[in-house]
């Protein structure tokens, strides 16, 4: 990518500005990639067996057990409500369940169901197959850059999703895996 040195006097002139075309330009890439690898797998889950929404909150379980209704929300950065009937609809199929929270009869910590860890399983090994088969015919070398960007898309997305600065520390120490689409 392009980069372009801040210009104000008074910002740290070893800043880079990643606005505009840059900015864009990744945008869309992962956009395209998110969109295409959810419409491939789609030939195993077709959308009404499980809405792409079902797949994002069993994998924020999967990554965050125990967590309520507003806490899920939040990570999702969806409406307390429209979670609470999303999960619902995954109490009344099996995917998750309620339990409630000690000293709070009020809320309810959510969990996989055997029955979410094992769809979520079989999404995740339908994206592993369908990633796999594409990055099995790119050249080596590109292979090797997505395999070395990986960690630093991980940084990004966490600075995103939790809209705070990360120190050059914490950036190093991001995890490297990144939630699949």
């Amino acid at each position: 990518m392009k980069t372009v040195n801040a210009s104000a006097p008074d910002t740290d002139p070893t800043v880079r500005d990643y606005t505009g075309a840059d900015a864009w330009s990744l945008t869309g890439v992962i956009t395209r990639l998110r969109r295409v690898l959810r419409s491939s797998v789609r030939q195993e889950f077709p959308w009404e067996s499980l809405p792409m929404a079902q797949v994002e909150v069993l994998q924020r379980l999967a990554e965050e057990p125990g967590m309520g209704v507003s806490g899920l929300a939040d990570r999702q950065r969806l409406a307390t409500n429209t979670v609470s009937n999303l999960v619902q609809q995954m109490v009344t199929a099996g995917l998750v369940e309620r339990t409630p929270r000690p000293g709070d009869r009020r809320a309810a910590n959510l969990s996989l169901t055997q029955s979410g860890i094992e769809i979520l399983a079989a999404w995740q090994a339908a994206n592993d197959r369908r990633l796999g088969q594409a990055l099995e015919r790119l050249p080596e070398a590109y292979r090797n850059a997505i395999e070395n960007a990986v960690p630093a898309l991980a940084a990004l997305a966490s600075l995103l999703e939790n809209d705070e600065r990360l120190t050059p520390a914490q950036i190093r120490s991001a995890p490297a895996s990144a939630p699949t689409s």
